[in-house]
């Protein structure tokens, strides 16, 4: 049985950071992309960042390229992203999620593609 997990969000000011954590088990983690998704209410779930495998290759949108940095530790078998700088409009719940290969070309839309969700964990940005 797959099981993942986020933790790390919580509530903080604009222009402060978070490290998000996305624990796995029941996969074999390194044969999966992984990647960090968002929703805030009232949205769609949208991608944000996407890890291929093996670390090699890291996507990001416009959105939060330059303030974010994605990572894996594929022993721990467990993702990572840190956020800095954030912004009231980052305030979301975000989930790690699996799939086959990172869908950089779409990252945005790439819900639909991955496998495997985690439960979420939430980031709120205060002004």
């Amino acid at each position: 049985q797959v099981q993942m997990a986020e933790s790390g969000g919580d509530l903080v000011q604009a222009g402060g950071s978070l490290r998000l954590s996305c624990t796995t088990s029941g996969l074999t983690f390194d044969d999966y992309a992984m990647a960090w998704f968002r929703q805030a209410p009232g949205h769609v779930r949208e991608g944000i960042s996407c890890i291929t495998w093996n670390g090699r290759d890291t996507y990001y949108t416009d959105s939060v390229k330059g303030r974010f940095t994605i990572s894996r530790d594929n022993a721990k078998n467990t993702l990572y992203l840190q956020m800095n700088s954030l912004k009231p409009e980052d305030t979301a719940m975000y989930y790690c999620a699996a799939s086959s290969l990172c869908h950089e070309y779409d990252l945005v839309n790439s819900r639909h593609s991955m496998k495997y969700w985690g439960q979420g964990t939430q980031v709120t940005v205060s002004s």
